[in-house]
């Protein structure tokens, strides 16, 4: 940024901005380039629209605008960035159907509560409702799928506008917002005489002494703490931890609050509902309270199975009202779940507290029992000669080491690693998963923002290979920003989970979801290295070639693992879910 380009010094990246007297912007992406310097946003995505105004306001900043090919990419890998970083993410886009292309990413953005701010342009004052070229009702669109819309006809609004928007997306709930900025602006100054504002701090919330909640607590002998993804960077002094040791409680997460609690830990017995390992399902069975903490307490992690029967009581804490399940009988608290599940442990402590040695033995023998079966399926597949997923994900727990990321699809396969312990999360790993939307391709995208957000870190993306042709298009764009991700390909021919529903019907069809799979099709691209691994190549193959896949994410490039799969290499519990009514997995 030039000093053209602003009437007084640019404001310190990351810093109140409490002594600049500040005249105005030159145009509306100038303050744009401010806004994000002052937020210390220093990674962007998007495909801007024809004005390209961002493009000269970044011109001389150190802000890096990663230029996608995209739109539905562009806003995945702003929400991988989000989730990896812990800020909030900025995506910049066009008008008409460039905004339409975002709002798959919106939506699962909404339901994953990410924060994140989209910016777009729109028609001009003076030309809605004139056939104006890509004019839509871009506000109608957007809204059902971000906490806050709006568009700004007045330069002089958009310095509030950019401060209410950083402050929803990033404060209280997190999610996405929406912020329009028309034609008619572009060239337009924009008058700012105020600093901008910082985030607003989070204040923490204990627990009350009359708090139902704690009172269910308490009381229980074999309770089940349950860790969403309102947890997700959340578990300062591991409080959680501290909690179960306290308590005794067996310790299951949501596919988004994986990474929240140390699953090396002797109380942490799996994921939640659809993916709960059939050896610990007991321990829901004979829970008799469950402490749910930052969960909406959705479906797939509630599915009976894996979840307590009727007539146990349910506490949820969630900052969020519309966040609460109403299905659960149970205490329900809004407030922050880490600052009170500390509240809580502090009274327990002062209490004198003391678990159920007899729980701790049943979470003891449940954890053996997962264990063993997990080792026998390994067994077997080594036997069989054949590599199976199991095996792939065992061999990438020795490769990456516990420095590293997960992004993950949720397709037939690649779901593997939700069934613990085939991939465990322990303190230093992250996670980064889908929502309840599981829209397809998003793991693939995401994990390039998570890349830019957390270098020095191993990404890793498990995904199958309809997924990963979603973001074959951006491979150039992530191997020109430097974004180094390890993509592990399960390769079976195309929509797996399609493809066995459609098997399972027992007659006969003419359609296919699945083709006889050929090698995957990866650009040649500098940067880009593909690894492919046959259906009947030996462990030792893939192990050499996942060294090399290591090798190349350390120098900065992209590893494309492909890994030939059979489609009857599924879970148990999966198996089980097809021969049951349970909910729908996509594609």
């Amino acid at each position: 940024m030039t000093q053209q380009d602003l009437t007084h010094q640019p404001t310190q990246a990351g810093q109140p901005d409490q002594g600049a007297q500040q005249a105005s912007h030159r145009t509306p992406w100038h303050a744009v380039a401010d806004w994000l310097r002052f937020h210390d946003r220093r990674t962007v995505f998007g495909l801007p629209g024809d004005d390209l105004g961002l493009l000269e306001a970044l011109e001389d900043a150190d802000t890096r605008l990663v230029l996608c090919r995209d739109q539905r990419n562009a806003v995945f890998m702003t929400t991988g960035y989000a989730l990896a970083s812990g800020g909030f993410g900025v995506c910049v886009v066009g008008k008409g159907p460039a905004l339409t292309n975002t709002l798959t990413g919106l939506l699962e953005a909404r339901t994953g509560g990410v924060p994140l701010v989209l910016i777009a342009g729109g028609t001009g004052a003076d030309r809605r409702g004139a056939g104006a070229f890509q004019e839509l009702d871009q506000l109608a669109v957007v809204q059902p799928l971000v906490s806050w819309a709006h568009r700004v006809d007045d330069p002089a609004r958009l310095p509030a506008a950019l401060d209410k928007a950083a402050a929803l997306a990033a404060a209280g709930v997190p999610g996405p917002v929406y912020l329009e900025i028309p034609d008619h602006l572009l060239e337009q100054a924009v008058p700012h005489d105020r600093p901008w504002a910082a985030v607003p701090v989070r204040l923490p919330s204990a627990a009350l002494a009359d708090d139902a909640g704690y009172a269910v607590l308490a009381a229980a002998r074999r309770p089940v703490l349950l860790v969403g993804g309102g947890l997700r960077g959340r578990n300062e002094d591991r409080v959680l931890e501290r909690l179960a040791d306290r308590t005794g409680a067996a310790v299951f997460a949501t596919a988004s609050g994986r990474g929240a609690f140390d699953e090396h830990h002797p109380a942490f017995a799996g994921l939640a509902g659809l993916y709960t390992p059939q050896a610990a399902r007991e321990l829901w069975q004979t829970a008799d309270a469950v402490i749910a903490l930052g969960s909406r307490l959705e479906e797939t992690a509630t599915y009976p199975l894996g979840f307590a029967p009727a007539g146990v009581p349910v506490v949820q804490v969630n900052t969020d009202p519309a966040g609460l399940s109403h299905e659960f009988a149970g205490p329900r608290l809004v407030g922050d779940a880490a600052s009170t599940a500390a509240g809580w442990l502090a009274r327990l402590e002062q209490a004198g507290a003391a678990p159920d040695e007899d729980r701790r033995a049943a979470i003891d023998t449940a954890r053996e029992r997962v264990r063993a079966a997990a080792g026998t399926r390994l067994a077997a597949a080594a036997a069989a000669g054949r590599i199976t997923v199991a095996q792939v994900l065992a061999e990438l727990d020795e490769a990456v080491g516990p420095d590293r990321i997960l992004v993950q699809e949720n397709g037939l396969q690649d779901m593997w690693s939700y069934f613990h312990p085939y991939w465990v999360c322990g303190p230093t790993a992250g996670s980064i998963v889908p929502s309840e939307q599981t829209s397809l391709g998003f793991g693939a995208s995401a994990a390039g923002g998570a890349a830019l957000a957390a270098p020095g870190r191993t990404v890793v993306a498990l995904v199958g290979d309809g997924a990963f042709a979603m973001v074959a298009n951006d491979l150039r764009t992530l191997a020109r920003e430097g974004a180094p991700v390890i993509y592990v390909v399960l390769r079976n021919g195309g929509y797996g989970w399609l493809q066995r529903q459609l098997d399972e019907r027992g007659t006969p069809s003419r359609f296919r979801f699945t083709h006889d799979a050929e090698r995957l099709h990866v650009p040649d691209l500098d940067g880009v290295h593909h690894l492919p691994v046959g259906p009947d190549a030996p462990v030792a193959e893939l192990r050499e070639a996942l060294r090399q896949a290591v090798a190349v994410h350390g120098k900065g490039g992209i590893a494309v693992l492909e890994v030939a799969v059979d489609l009857g290499d599924v879970s148990d519990e999966i198996v089980e879910l097809s021969h049951e009514s349970a909910p729908a997995i996509s594609y």
